[in-house]
This record gives C-alpha cells, structure tokens and sequence, in this order.
C-alpha cells in the first residue's frame, strides 16, 4: 500500500507538466477513444505467515479502454485474468506443513478503472484499482496439497482487491513496452494454509509487458486527421484543414476560411462573425481606415470614412445649410458666411450728375457709433471730394437693420451719421455744408432675412443735396 500511495503522490507531480505539454484545449489527446490488448509477466512476493517469502511468477492478460479526452490524462476500464504463484518458507508452521515450504497457485478473474497520463503522447504513467475473484490452491513444494485445504477448512476462493501503478513507454502508434508495479489484497488469511495473526495474506507484483492499441487512427469528421491528433474535432466536412486539423484560416483573423467573407483581412485587425472589419458607425468604411468614428447613419462618407463636405468649408453637407460657399470663406457652424460688422458708406449726386459710390467699407465697433481706423481710408476719398466741391450741400444718413426696436435703431442710427459727421468736419469739411439725418431701420435697401442682407442696410450714405449758389 505504501507503494501505491508513493504512485499517487509522482501522478499528482507530473499532471502540471504533462497538461503544459497538452496546451490546445480542443484536442484529444493521444489515448482518446482507444482500445488495448496488454500481455505482462512478471514476479511476485507474498506476504503471509510463513517467516520468509520467496520470489515466485506471474502472467497477466487484460483488455482496456479509454475515454475521450481533451486534458492530459484519460480514465478508462479494464478487465483481466491473471495466473501466479505465492510462495513462502518457515517454522511457524512446521506443525502443520513438514516441509516448512508452501507455493500457493491462483488465477483471478477481475475488471476495475484506470487513469492513464500523457507525457507528451510519449510516456503515459498509468494507475489501476479494481475487484478480482482469486481462486487458489495451497500446496507444499512438492506439488501437494496442504492440510487445510484437503480439510476444507475453508473456502478456496475470495474476492481480493487490487491495484497497481506503472509507466508505459509508447515504442510506436500501436506498441507500447510497460513497467508496472501492483498488490494483491486478499480478504482471506489462507493463502499459505495456515492462519494467525489478525493480518489477511498480500501479495506484491512487479511485471513487464506490451500493450496493442487498436482505434486510435479513427477520424470521426473524416478530415484526414485523425481524432488523436485533430485539434478541431466535428469539422464540417469537405472543409480543407491543417495539420493540427483545423479549417484553414489564410489571414489569421481567426474565422477559417471556409466562414470568412472577406479573405485577407490585415493582421490585428478586429473582424465579426463573417471574417470581416468591425464597422461600428455602418458607414462602409471599417473602424481600421476610419477617421470620423460615429458617423450617423445613411450619411455619405469619403474613404477616410468622413462625411462628404463639397464646398470644403468644414461643414459636412448633411450640416451645411449653405452649400457652394466660396472657398476661403469664413463659416459659422451651419456652414453659413461669418458677416463681420460692417457699415457701408454711399456718396451719391443727383441723377442728372454721375452716382459716386465710395469704394470701400466705414467699419464700426459692433452695435456702437465709435469709428474704427480701418474707416479712415475709405473717407479720405470722401474728404477729398467734398473739399474739391465746397459749394456742395451734403446729406450724411445714418441705417441700420431690423434688429432690435426701433427707437434704438434709430438712436444708433443718428449717432453713426454724426460720427462720420464729425470726422468730416475735423478733416477740414465745412460743417455748414453737412446735414445729419437718422433713418434708423425704415429704408432698407436689401432684405433683412439673410445675414448678407442685414450687413447691407447697416450703411451710411452721403448725398449731395444741392450745390451753393454763390
């Protein structure tokens, strides 16, 4: 028994190497589904009465078959039939026994479980435990029968435990050579004819034998791998496969090909169930190559994956509410022109002279009367005129657009006419000859529902009302 438990401990040592050597979990390993035919010879030792045991012979024949399996060990069953002979010599029971020798035959008739565990299919340490019906038949050196046994003192057959643990060593696919070593637990004290003590007779075997394995070439999914050695068992068939027999898989992405509906897939790349590039905004350009992730969905996109912008503007289209804008052009975020503050400045004559229209914007802060610098230019043409006619009068109107209420149109209206009035008059205009009116927003001279139409009424106009009569 000590040397049964020793077994168990080195079984428990050698799992984590072996299931180390086993490392794809979807393959049987190489003793899966296979049948064994083992023929063993060997030695045996008794333990009984007698004060000395010989060293005696053993044959064993048995019949095996182990599971399916996907771990590095397989359980399976066995049944067998083994003949030997236990034998001893000593004193004790002279008495009973002359010649002081016994050489006891049996023949067992058993079955019971085994575990066996592979070592990278080469060598499988192997344990074995079971029940036998042992019938055996005591007699002295000489071939006769002891006297207990020709008394019938007791019953020649018992049932007897056993078990025993070993290593084969794998010399081909069909053959292994095996190296066992295993007891023999009687329930019974007479296998030497003669009992004392309270201790039933063992007996202790050591053999060697082959074993020859039949069914480990089946190939259940019929791939032409066989199922020992097919990591991907249940293959659909006519599927091509590799070595190992798994589906091929030519780019890698883990759905074999067979599956795969969009072959040659980059390496590394995340793909569905059908092979191919995740796409998480459904915009036809997949997550690797898209620069725009979350595209709503049904808007066209470019091959960067980025919504289509025609007037590259910044603004995708399916945004831009003002398409075919002028490339360079400032947008607001509906895509739409950026219409800076800006207050245009009108020269005109009466019809029968020619209209004179300033070339160039008076700039003012944004809703106030106070005159930017970038006005200055634009006047200095006005200036200029106005000091070359100086029997001309001149209107200076101040407009605005509809924003706001009117009395405060009409205030800031008034107030950028005299603005521009006063600059006039410190350029050396005549202040005589200028007229200050604020129309507020009551002459419009383009529509106030768009932005460009409102930064056209927000204006300053200078008339010539009629010229002195001197």
């Amino acid at each position: 028994m000590k040397l049964l438990t020793l077994f168990c401990l080195l079984l428990i040592g050698f799992a984590p190497i072996s299931k180390a050597q086993n490392e794809d979990a979807s393959r049987l390993n190489g003793m899966s589904n296979a049948f064994g035919v083992t023929a063993e010879g060997g030695a045996t030792y008794a333990i009984t009465d007698y004060d000395k045991s010989k060293i005696s012979y053993t044959g064993k024949a048995s019949f095996e078959y182990y599971l399916p399996s996907t771990g590095a060990g397989n359980f399976g069953f066995r049944i067998f039939a083994q003949q030997g002979y236990a034998a001893g010599s000593g004193t004790d029971a002279a008495s009973l026994n002359p010649s002081g020798e016994f050489e006891t035959k049996f023949d067992m008739l058993g079955g019971g479980v085994s575990y066996m565990l592979s070592m990278g299919d080469a060598i499988y340490p192997i344990f074995s435990a079971g029940i036998a019906n042992m019938w055996f038949y005591p007699q002295n050196s000489n071939g006769d029968k002891l006297p207990g046994v020709i008394a019938g003192g007791y019953k020649n057959n018992v049932l007897s435990i056993v078990g025993d643990a070993g290593v084969r060593f794998q010399l081909s696919k069909e053959i292994s050579l095996n190296v066992a070593a295993g007891v023999i637990v009687s329930r019974t004290d007479f296998l030497d004819d003669y009992r004392t003590g309270s201790n039933n007779d063992m007996v202790y075997t050591g053999t060697v034998g082959v074993t020859y394995y039949f069914g480990r070439d089946k190939d259940a999914d019929g791939d032409g791998v066989p199922d020992t050695d097919d990591a991907c068992p249940n293959t659909p068939f006519g599927v091509s496969v590799d070595e190992f027999g798994c589906p091929l898989d030519a780019d890698k992405d883990g759905v074999p090909d067979y599956l795969d509906k969009c072959a040659d897939t980059p390496k590394g790349v995340k793909v569905d169930v059908n092979g191919c590039p995740l796409d998480a905004d459904g915009d036809g350009v997949p997550d690797y190559l898209d620069k725009c992730a979350n595209t709503p969905a049904r808007v066209d996109v470019d091959k960067n994956g980025c919504p289509l912008d025609a007037d590259g503007d910044g603004v995708p289209d399916y945004l831009d509410k003002c398409p075919n804008t002028p490339k360079g052009t400032e947008v607001d975020a509906e895509g739409c022109p950026i219409v800076k503050e800006k207050e245009i400045v009108i020269i005109t004559k009466p019809a029968i002279i020619e209209k004179l229209v300033l070339s160039g914007d008076t700039n003012f802060e944004n809703n106030r009367a106070t005159l930017l610098p970038s006005a200055y230019a634009a006047l200095e043409a006005v200036v200029k005129t106005m000091k070359e006619n100086p029997d001309y009068q001149w209107e200076v109107g101040g407009h605005t657009d509809a924003v706001g209420s009117d009395a405060s149109n009409m205030k800031l209206s008034r107030l950028r006419a005299q603005a521009v009035v006063d600059y006039l008059t410190r350029q050396g205009v005549k202040g005589s000859n200028l007229t200050m009116v604020g129309y507020g927003e009551s002459t419009p001279i383009a529509t106030n529902d768009t932005q460009e139409g409102k930064a056209m009424n927000r204006r300053v106009e200078i008339k010539l009302l009629t010229k002195i009569n001197k």
